[in-house]
């Protein structure tokens, strides 16, 4: 069990509920925390994510044979991102990737870090390679730019979204240099988390809550493991092509359906963004329906209220759903308004010598 946080017993501090208990949602002033964490001036704890370390000299080889990402040669400090699926090509595990050298470190959600070490054990077999869950002894600090203060003495991941990576491509409508995720470099610090307190007050900056990194991902296009995925996920349908997946990396399990998917067909759902009404005082849950012509055409993932847009959501839905419709988001007996940002293009799939629809190849 990940450890509360310390600083819960800040003045102010509301502790965030369902992923993101255990942490502070906020200090008191939600939206000045989200201003403050967007101008570089805060930090976010994010201690109740998961940590698992993998070392050995076969440690890259290894992993790059399991999962969706190029692994060899990973560089000590850099930094990506990498999926595990299943057979069915659906996304099983999602891990923040940054090799120090000696040891790759594996940033989850808190609730995967258990099952994706056991997962690892069982594929061993005789490799040199030791996987350990050190969630009990390393906390993530989240922050929009690089920390000098700290930098020196943790292991840093830097976000590459929503850059097109070696061997990505972008399943999105805009340019790459137009993407809203270029508004939010991220950084997250892993610290020991004896140390945790220490490390921020080092950094000389504003704690802000869970509800401002929630609202400046959201407004930035970026997919979260367990929100915007289910059991039915495919990477395809979150733009994660960019980022998270190399096309032409050798085998691994789900690959056949990823290259099918890409050269062949199309994503049955895709990314949207929304901006909702925002003449209410309430927000929808995660998990209402959105309604286009009275059908039920996918479900909002996560909400957030933007200090500048107001509320804003993400939300998975059907291919077929019409891309320049108005759309409702319906929440129990509360209906709200909700005009979408097309994320993931209709017509995504089948790129392969296609240049025309909403699909943009990368630069």
């Amino acid at each position: 069990m990940i450890p509360s946080s310390p600083f819960l017993s800040r003045p102010g501090a509301v502790e965030g509920g369902g992923a993101d208990a255990g942490v502070a949602s906020h200090y008191g002033d939600p939206f000045r925390e989200q201003r403050l964490l967007a101008d570089g001036q805060a930090v976010v704890d994010l201690s109740h994510r998961g940590v698992v370390t993998v070392s050995g000299p076969d440690r890259l080889s290894w992993l790059n044979s399991l999962s969706s990402q190029l692994l060899l040669g990973l560089r000590p400090g850099q930094s990506t991102e990498t999926l595990l699926l299943t057979v069915q090509g659906r996304i099983e595990y999602s891990a923040h990737v940054v090799d120090d050298g000696a040891t790759t470190w594996l940033v989850t959600e808190g609730g995967e870090a258990a099952p994706l070490a056991a997962w690892l054990q069982r594929m061993k077999f005789m490799l040199r390679v030791e996987v350990e869950d050190v969630t009990h002894a390393w906390a993530v600090v989240g922050a929009t730019r690089a920390l000098p203060e700290v930098a020196d003495a943790v292991v840093t991941w830097e976000d590459p979204w929503p850059s097109i990576g070696a061997g990505g491509y972008a399943y999105s409508t805009v340019d790459d240099g137009e993407h809203p995720g270029r508004e939010r470099p991220w950084f997250e610090y892993l610290v020991p988390r004896e140390r945790l307190e220490e490390v921020v007050a080092a950094t000389g900056l504003a704690l802000a809550g869970s509800l401002a990194a929630e609202a400046l991902r959201v407004a930035a296009w970026r997919p979260r493991p367990g929100f915007e995925t289910d059991e039915k996920t495919i990477p395809h349908e979150l733009d994660l092509m960019r980022t998270a997946v190399h096309l032409a990396k050798g085998c691994y399990k789900g690959q056949e359906t990823v290259a099918r998917v890409h050269n062949l067909g199309h994503p049955p759902r895709r990314l949207t963004f929304l901006h909702l009404d925002g003449s209410q005082h309430t927000l929808p849950a995660p998990g209402s329906a959105v309604v286009s012509e009275g059908r039920t055409v996918g479900r909002v993932t996560s909400v957030a209220h933007h200090y500048e847009m107001g509320p804003i959501a993400l939300a998975v839905l059907k291919r077929s759903a019409d891309a320049s419709a108005d759309l409702i988001v319906q929440d129990g007996e509360e209906i709200y308004a909700a005009g979408q940002q097309v994320v993931v293009a209709p017509d995504a799939g089948q790129v392969v010598g296609r240049a025309t629809g909403f699909l943009r190849s990368p630069r």
